[in-house]
């Protein structure tokens, strides 16, 4: 018989167990990672359905939330947390009030400590409108229209189509019943399809082929563009996350044609503000570091390798606004080149392996001339061998090689009112026959060929035709169809987009697009909208079709976009034209191509509004405060509000090019760009804005923090403007899933419908 000790002890450890067990863990725990120096929050979010545990994962500081995890337990005091892909895995004691344990991931093992805390979701959720607000914007679009918002941003059933090496099989993407978006491989001889990747919470950015047995995948997490590579076997086999390390972005950088097993990576693993070279197994995920960016001051750039994966050069930023270009030296070292301004090109397309001379490359340049040019370069010597191909009106960056002869020049393009492609072998100069003769007029693009190169796959496209995908078989001199993305939308009904230019108010020539409703073409004056587009710089808009225009073609509404100076693509002079001019001359290019568009009788100056993202975004709340009077309305797209805090809050990896962003934006350190920077941020003037304006937030944005849009909307608020405001918490900078997509088109046409067609526009008052 037991002694009472004996019983005492037996109950208390019952007792324990028991509380052990019954003991509510549900709620948000907060701890630290601490890796290499560097502080990473983390947050595990626990929740209990039916008897069963799970958790999401929030990393606040590279802008992630609610990211699923796979398997969550707790045991015997013990939590276990478990998310596959990335290869983590968190295991801890519960003590008190605290979770004791081990953080692994990628064979690092780190101490996590994890304490009861209460989530907040990013930005001010008390300013975000409801769900019942939206909905009710929506339905102000009214009308029987042979089209819906969904036919235009569905996404297609299925496209980005590719030949695997060997050509024996063919890869795709196609959506499923719930808008998943999964790639699928197939046998061409059989006929046979399979999933091969599966698309579930995250998006899949990216894919394509490694070699004739694996595909790669490319997701990040809640779109905080944190990127990781992943590769698998055609078959679905040996899924494997290459770069597991969390809160670290990966770039792809080769894919190495003479190995098959290998790839070029760069990852900002060792210090999130800078890149460094990896080789990467494929099939095992062994992982070797090539090269050492640890200058932080005066960090690399970009790195040059071969076709075999050998570092040939590197470019090094100076002071942060110069680049150095290194070379090999022969002695397996690298030797200073040349110092360029960072606003020169002096890019490499590819080496020559045409020659047994190794150093000469194809290199894109602006250094003897405005606009960006092809040359042959002898890199060792730092030496134009001859100038390969230009453009007296454009800038000039594409052209393509043939591997099997030899490596000879397949074709040049560049982009001008509409990209051109001009044909150099006989090879490229069938194709483009063939396309002229079957499909007259329209713009196509070789995305892919075989390594024997005998079978190429091109995009067919125009301004009314989505895209088309066909398969080009050299050998037959036959062009066939392989799948049409958006059968549902008849290029019959769609809008002309229309190539335009003007002179601005200053004398300059300015470009852009005007899409147009089958009303205007009637001679009918319509409601227009202008699209500002985002970067600025070195970005522009071009011909083709674009889903958001030809929406809101099907409405009723033109639409203007402007390549206002600092946009890409018209030479080195007119880009830099537009620094130190954002907000400024940039803008009233904007403007000027309105009153072109006004005075060319297309368009009602009465009734137009304004809408755009990032930059355009920006361009929105500036239109709204610098001309007040010009816009009916504007739809500000995670746009920037505050320079000042804009600055302040950009991503790691851009922390390098800061003093590169300061000259063509603004510096705050100098007095008189603090005083423009001060005149230039919406946000100082939101007393001028008197029309309606809707906004539009991903949460999870590294680029345009949610913050930019709080500081406007609060500020209307306190005006007491009713703003409608869009946040999504599972996106970053613009929306990337289907539903969010559709659901944002629903409302911004429910908002146009109200303040451009209704007679009871009025403007805001105070």
């Amino acid at each position: 018989m037991k002694s009472n000790r004996q019983l005492l002890v037996v109950f208390t450890l019952l007792l324990c167990t028991f509380f052990a067990k019954a003991q509510d863990i549900t709620g948000s725990w907060k701890g630290t990672l601490k890796v290499q120096g560097m502080e990473m929050p983390l947050i595990f979010n626990i929740s209990q359905e039916n008897n069963v545990l799970k958790s999401t994962m929030d990393s606040p500081s590279q802008g992630a939330s609610g990211i699923p995890m796979d398997e969550t337990t707790f045991t015997d005091n013990t939590l276990t947390i478990l998310f596959k892909q990335a290869g983590i895995k968190y295991t801890a004691s519960l003590e008190g009030e605290t979770f004791n344990g081990t953080f692994n991931q990628g064979g690092n093992a780190l101490p996590l400590t994890l304490t009861k805390t209460v989530i907040t979701l990013p930005g001010n959720p008390d300013l975000v409108s409801s769900e019942a607000e939206l909905k009710a914007l929506s339905s102000l679009s009214k009308g029987q229209y042979k089209y819906s918002v969904e036919d235009y941003f569905s996404n297609p059933k299925g496209y980005t189509f590719r030949f695997s090496p060997n050509g024996k099989y063919l890869s795709y993407r196609e959506r499923d019943e719930n808008g998943k978006q999964h790639v699928y491989v197939k046998n061409i001889e059989t006929g046979e399809a399979n999933r091969v990747i599966v698309e579930s919470e995250e998006l899949i950015r990216g894919y394509g082929w490694l070699n004739h047995e694996r595909l790669y995948y490319v997701m990040d997490k809640g779109g905080d563009e944190n990127n990781h590579i992943y590769a698998i076997n055609l078959d679905g086999t040996n899924d494997k996350d290459l770069t597991p390390f969390d809160g670290v972005k990966a770039n792809f950088s080769e894919l190495l044609k003479e190995d098959k097993d290998h790839i070029i990576v760069e990852l900002n693993k060792n210090n999130p503000q800078v890149f460094e070279p990896y080789k990467l197994n494929v099939v095992t995920g062994e992982i070797t570091q090539l090269f050492t960016n640890d200058d932080i001051n005066n960090p690399i750039s970009g790195y040059e390798f071969d076709k075999d994966g050998n570092l040939r050069g590197y470019t090094k930023m100076k002071d942060g606004v110069f680049n150095d270009l290194y070379y090999e030296d022969g002695e397996g070292g690298f030797k200073f080149m040349k110092q360029l301004s960072w606003k020169d090109k002096f890019g490499i397309i590819a080496f020559d392996y045409s020659t047994e001379y190794a150093h000469d490359a194809y290199v894109v340049s602006n250094l003897e001339s405005d606009k960006s040019e092809i040359l042959l370069c002898d890199l060792k010597r730092m030496k134009v061998i001859e100038k390969v191909f230009s453009n007296p009106n454009y800038d000039v960056s594409s052209m393509g090689l043939s591997k099997k002869n030899n490596y000879a020049i397949d074709y040049f393009s560049y982009e001008g009112e509409k990209n051109v492609l001009i044909p150099v072998s006989d090879t490229y100069k069938k194709i483009d026959a063939k396309v002229n003769e079957v499909l007259p007029n329209m713009q196509y693009y070789v995305l892919d060929k075989t390594e024997d190169e005998t079978k190429f796959m091109l995009y067919v496209t125009s301004d009314k035709l989505y895209g088309v995908y066909y398969a080009y078989d050299l050998q037959k001199d036959e062009l066939k169809e392989i799948y049409n993305t958006m059968p549902q939308l008849n290029p019959v009904d769609m809008a002309e987009m229309r190539p335009i230019s003007f002179t601005s108010r200053d004398g300059v020539t300015i470009h852009g697009y005007i899409t147009l409703p089958k009303a205007a073409l009637n001679g009918e004056k319509v409601p227009v909208i202008v699209n500002p587009h985002g970067g600025p710089q070195g970005v522009r808009d071009s011909w083709g079709f674009n889903p958001e225009t030809q929406l809101f073609a099907s409405r009723g509404y033109a639409t203007l976009q402007v390549n206002f100076r600092i946009s890409g693509g018209y030479g080195r002079a007119f880009l830099e034209s537009g620094f130190k001019q954002i907000g400024r001359k940039a803008m009233d290019d904007v403007e000027d191509g309105l009153k072109y568009v006004i005075d060319k009788g297309w368009v009602d100056g009465d009734k137009a509004a304004i809408y755009g993202a990032s930059h355009g975004g920006y361009a929105v709340l500036r239109g709204l405060t610098k001309t007040p009077d010009l816009y009916a309305c504007g739809v500000d797209y995670v746009g920037v509000s505050n320079l000042f805090t804009f600055m302040k809050s950009i991503p790691p990896y851009w922390k390098p090019y800061l003093k590169i962003i300061k000259e063509i934006w603004y510096d705050e350190d100098v007095a008189e760009e603090k005083l423009i920077m001060e005149e230039v941020s919406p946000v100082n003037h939101i007393d001028k804005i008197k029309k309606p304006l809707f906004v539009v937030q991903g949460a999870n944005d590294p680029r345009v923090n949610i913050d930019e849009s709080d500081q406007i909307v609060s500020g209307l608020r306190a005006r007491n403007v009713d703003v409608p405001y869009m946040v999504k918490y599972d996106e970053g900078h613009g929306f990337g899933k289907e539903e969010n997509t559709i659901e944002l088109y629903k409302a911004m046409l429910g908002f146009y419908a109200k303040h451009l067609n209704e007679e009871q526009r009025e403007p805001i008052k105070d």
